[in-house]
């Protein structure tokens, strides 16, 4: 999935995301410092698009609105939904960032659909 989100100015950010669906919703996850995250910080506009692994964009956009979960309900389900998705990868990315210390600031975004 591609995810479009939009600086102060108005210009608009797209970026590949891994994501899982549950319920009505989106989550995903990134770094706690990314641009995605300040940017959604400033704003919860945002767009999605099916994708490739590459972003390159396969089909309509959507405008949605995004927000950083800080729940621990929703962090936990929004774990689960991508494990079940992804599976070893997710384990795999887990793994490496367990070890470099990022897990800990990673940020979990919801998206309402």
């Amino acid at each position: 999935m591609a995810l479009a989100t939009f600086r102060r100015s108005g210009a608009e950010v797209r970026t590949p995301v891994w994501f899982a669906a549950v319920d009505g919703k989106l989550y995903l996850f990134t770094a706690g410092e990314s641009g995605k995250v300040k940017r959604l910080r400033h704003s919860a506009r945002a767009r999605i698009a099916p994708s490739d692994m590459r972003g390159a964009v396969r089909g309509e956009w959507w405008d949605v609105a995004a927000r950083i979960a800080t729940e621990p309900r929703v962090i936990e389900r929004a774990r689960t939904v991508l494990r079940a998705k992804y599976g070893w990868q997710m384990w795999l990315g887990d793994l490496f960032s367990r070890l470099t210390g990022r897990i800990r600031r990673r940020a979990w975004i919801e998206i309402e659909v």
